[in-house]
């Protein structure tokens, strides 16, 4: 079941990476809100342009550093849209038919700490989120409201 947003709609929830040294949670919390770009893998991307909504809750997730873990809670502000790298230095690119998509996303809160991974992949409640199944890179994936629950019961 999902959950009703301030704004009247369904809510989702979403788990989106980031390496810190490209892009932080710090960085967003100075932003206030950041589009969510270069996302190249079909499924993410898919997620973005088909299900991801406006007040969607999003889990930030610091990714490939020395702690990975979820650092941090932002919503969706913008529903997904053509994705504006596509067509940085690409001749290619069809701006009437994009390839690729990205959503916005702004800053809601920090977490006290971070939730690790290893924290995530030890709790028996988190076992089937899409995070801890093996062989799943997406930088992007759906989060069921039970394991958002769990996720921040952790803090």
């Amino acid at each position: 079941m999902k959950a009703t947003s301030c704004l009247g709609n369904d809510m989702a929830y979403w788990l989106m990476k980031s390496e810190p040294d490209a892009y932080s949670i710090e960085q967003l919390k100075r932003d206030k809100i950041t589009c969510w770009d270069g996302v190249r893998n079909y499924q993410a991307r898919n997620m973005m342009r088909d299900d991801m909504r406006k007040g969607d809750g999003v889990l930030f997730y610091h990714s490939n550093c020395a702690e990975p873990g979820v650092v941090g809670i932002a919503t969706v502000v913008r529903e997904g849209y053509p994705d504006h790298t596509i067509y940085k230095g690409k001749g290619n690119a069809d701006p009437d038919n994009p390839t690729w998509f990205m959503v916005d996303i702004r800053f809601k809160r920090k977490l006290k700490r971070t939730i690790t991974l290893a924290e995530i992949k030890n709790e028996p409640a988190l076992a089937g989120m899409p995070l801890v199944k093996r062989g799943n890179r997406l930088s992007v994936m759906p989060v069921s409201e039970a394991d958002w629950e769990a996720l921040l019961a952790l803090e």
